[in-house]
């Protein structure tokens, strides 16, 4: 007797499968990682999701509707720009045809509109702290206030960006109190130090019995003062902005007035409140800035073109008063008016349903570890539950937040041109 038959299917080979799917876009390598993947699980059926899952994994726009404008997971400050395709005069001298400087175009239009004498780049604030410290302390001691020795995104600390400079810290006052006395004392008993470091603590806030020296105080020790101010603010009075310096802002520092008040060099964020790529600049004195310039460090820490062409067009605006030309102060400075309009026009378009759409009043922050005590008032809108898995699902991913039990689209950081990708995924969930 012959045993019964019995149906086996069998998945198809991961060439059948990857090549199934060639209208995706990707590449048929990562097609074929999908489709082992889907195979060994046993879900080939599910192929689908797994190539999604491929796609998602790279780079995408997304929409940031958490109410955080300066979102370090979604790469800082919002920077749109147009860029012709092929070469550009990086370190090319139009005039004689020569060699140039990749510094020269870029820090120059920085330096003008900080006040600064002269400028460099390079990519990012700590690498800015570092080569600083590398070039002026060149491996002396550096006092530093217990207060300023934080820790910023990702666990790098002040004190490790302060080693790997070459250079020694000295730890001077208290966490809550630091006077100059203590600088002085700091000087006196340490022959090696050349240079004082003041760290703005940009990413939080000491409330209470406190007190700090001022860069006005530290100027009168006759070292070089260099100040790592973090956030980039440019202009305390905020030029660039027809209503002037917002409230929220508060008594955050900013590189113009800093030097004015006698730091030899400030260094800060191209991705904060300048509204930038990601970069760190070097600003302040013509002497102190060549010679971060000429270290052999400079050579690892420089920028390519794309982020320098970036911080050129960011300049630029800065230079022309034109706020509205930089993503994030338009957004930090929409009014409630039009953000209101747009969140009912949202919830009226999307319709009723289960998840209950409704417009409220919010709470926006500039992020970025800028001004952590800050709000900004925003309007957004209000769906029951928490959504935001299905709304990272979107074609378009929407990353909201989730507080007392309901998902919050905040439009504070949402550019208007989103608004029908809002409302299409409200539809979704409403069919669902």
């Amino acid at each position: 007797m012959n045993p019964p038959s019995l149906n086996i299917v069998h998945p198809p080979s991961v060439d059948t499968l990857a090549r199934s799917r060639t209208d995706t876009g990707l590449p048929h390598p990562l097609l074929v990682d999908a489709a082992r993947a889907a195979i060994a699980a046993g879900r080939h059926h599910e192929y689908d999701e797994y190539v999604e899952r491929a796609k998602r994994r790279l780079l995408v726009p997304v929409i940031n509707a958490t109410g955080v404008l300066l979102h370090t997971n979604m790469g800082r400050a919002p920077l749109s720009m147009q860029r012709n395709s092929g070469y550009s005069n990086l370190e090319l001298n139009l005039d004689d045809g020569r060699r140039g400087s990749r510094q020269a175009r870029v820090a120059s239009l920085i330096a003008r509109a900080s006040g600064a004498e002269a400028a460099v780049v390079v990519n990012n604030c700590a690498a800015a702290v570092m080569l600083g410290l590398a070039a002026i302390a060149k491996g002396g001691a550096v006092p530093v206030s217990r207060g300023e020795l934080v820790e910023i995104g990702g666990g790098f600390r002040v004190p490790d960006v302060l080693k790997q400079s070459g250079s020694r810290l000295v730890e001077v006052g208290t966490t809550n109190r630091t006077r100059i006395a203590d600088y002085e004392a700091a000087i006196t008993e340490n022959d090696d130090i050349s240079i004082v470091l003041k760290v703005h603590p940009s990413n939080y806030r000491i409330e209470g019995f406190q007190e700090e020296t001022s860069v006005k105080e530290l100027a009168t020790l006759g070292l070089p003062v260099i100040v790592d101010l973090g956030s980039g603010l440019l202009d305390d009075s905020c030029p660039w902005l027809s209503n002037g310096r917002p409230a929220w802002l508060g008594d955050e520092p900013a590189v113009r007035q800093t030097l004015g008040q006698g730091a030899d060099l400030v260094m800060f964020s191209g991705d904060k409140l300048l509204g930038g790529p990601q970069a760190g600049i070097i600003a302040g004195r013509a002497d102190l800035v060549e010679q971060c310039s000429r270290h052999p460090l400079m050579r690892a820490l420089r920028p390519g073109d794309l982020i320098l062409e970036a911080l050129q067009t960011v300049a630029l605006a800065y230079l022309n008063r034109d706020g509205d030309a930089i993503d994030f102060w338009r957004t930090a400075t929409a009014p409630i008016g039009p953000l209101r309009d747009r969140a009912e026009a949202i919830v009226s378009a999307a319709g009723p349903n289960a998840f209950g759409p409704r417009v409220i009043d919010t709470e926006a922050a500039p992020g970025g570890g800028s001004l952590p005590t800050t709000t900004i008032a925003s309007v957004g809108v209000s769906i029951v539950g928490d959504v935001t898995a299905s709304l990272r699902a979107a074609d378009t991913p929407i990353i909201a937040r989730v507080n007392d039990g309901s998902t919050i689209i905040d439009l504070r950081a949402v550019d208007p041109a989103d608004d029908h990708a809002i409302i299409s995924a409200l539809g979704a969930l409403g069919g669902s």
